[in-house]
C-alpha cells in the first residue's frame, strides 16, 4: 500500500487524474471503476477538463461501485444519474459501456450476478477510485462485511445514512439499503486509487493503513491489495504514525515507478 500525503483535494485530483490518464494512453479501453460521493469529485473535475484539451474516453468503460435499492427511475441521488451528472455526461464515454447495480430490479440476487458477469465480461476493473466511511466501509461495504464478498445487498448502518443525508430532504428519505461491489470484487481491480480528506477521515485513515486487517474496518482488507494508492491530505493524515516515513518515500520515489 503507497500512502501519498498532499496539499488539499486539488492536487490530490490532479495525481489520481495523472494515473488515469498514464492508464488511457497505454490502454484506451480501459475499465474504470467509479466511485460517488464528495472523494472523487476533484478527478472528475480535473479528468473533464483534461477531456476538453484532448483526453479520449470514447472506447473506455465504467462500472459504478454501488446504487441504492428503491429509489424511483431518474431520482437525482440515483448513483446513476450522480455519475453520469458530476462525470460521464461531461466526456466522450459511450453511455451504452457506463454501467450500474440494478437497484429496481425485482430479482435482487440475480441483478447482482449479473453485475458481476459483466464486469468479467468486460476484462475486470482496471483502476478503481473509492472514498472511505468514517466507519472504514469502502463501497458500503459496512463493517463486518466478508472480505471474500462479491455483489450483493446490504443493508447501511445509520452512521452512514446519517452521513448521507445531507444529499436527500430528511434523514427518513435516505434509503436503508444498497447494491454494493463486495470487498472480494474491489481487491479484483488491478490498481486501487482511495481517496480521503479532511479530519473527520483521520482515525478511519489511521485504522485502514496502520491498524490490524479486521472486518470491523473493512478498508483495512486494502492492505493485502498488490497496488492500491491512498491519496490523503494533511488532515486526514493528522493521525498516521508513519506519516513523516511516508512523506520521504513519496518524496524520494524512483520516477521508473509511476503511480
Amino acid at each position: 500500500m503507497e500512502v501519498v500525503i498532499l496539499g488539499g483535494s486539488r492536487p490530490i485530483g490532479k495525481l489520481a487524474a495523472d494515473a488515469i490518464e498514464q492508464l488511457l494512453r497505454r490502454k484506451p479501453d480501459a475499465v474504470l471503476g467509479l466511485a460517488t460521493g464528495s472523494s472523487p469529485l476533484p478527478v472528475y473535475e480535473e479528468l473533464a477538463g483534461r477531456h476538453a484539451a484532448g483526453l479520449d474516453f470514447s472506447r473506455a468503460s465504467g462500472f459504478a461501485l454501488d446504487e441504492y435499492v428503491g429509489l424511483p427511475e431518474g431520482h437525482p441521488e440515483q448513483y446513476r444519474n450522480v455519475i453520469r451528472r458530476e462525470f460521464t455526461d461531461r466526456i466522450n464515454i459511450d453511455p451504452a459501456n457506463v454501467h450500474s447495480p440494478d437497484g429496481s430490479a425485482a430479482d435482487i440476487p440475480a441483478a447482482c450476478d449479473a453485475y458481476e458477469a459483466a464486469i468479467a465480461a468486460a476484462g475486470g476493473v482496471d483502476l478503481q477510485l473509492l472514498g472511505v466511511g468514517t466507519d472504514g466501509h469502502i463501497g458500503f461495504n459496512e463493517p463486518g462485511s466478508s472480505f471474500a464478498s462479491r455483489t450483493r445487498i446490504k443493508s447501511l448502518i445509520e452512521q452512514t445514512r446519517k452521513d448521507n443525508a445531507r444529499f436527500f430532504t430528511s434523514l427518513a428519505d435516505v434509503p436503508h439499503h444498497v447494491i454494493t461491489q463486495g470487498l472480494g470484487t474491489i481487491m479484483d481491480a488491478r490498481h486501487v486509487i482511495l481517496i480521503a480528506t479532511g479530519a473527520q477521515k483521520a482515525q478511519a485513515v489511521r485504522d485502514f493503513v496502520e491498524g490490524p486487517v479486521a472486518a470491523i474496518c473493512p478498508a483495512s482488507v486494502l492492505q493485502f491489495h498488490p497496488h492500491a494508492t491512498v491519496l490523503v491530505d494533511e488532515a486526514a493524515a493528522s493521525a498516521l504514525k508513519l506519516a513523516d516515513f511516508y512523506r520521504h518515500t513519496y518524496d524520494n520515489k524512483p520516477s521508473w515507478q509511476g503511480i
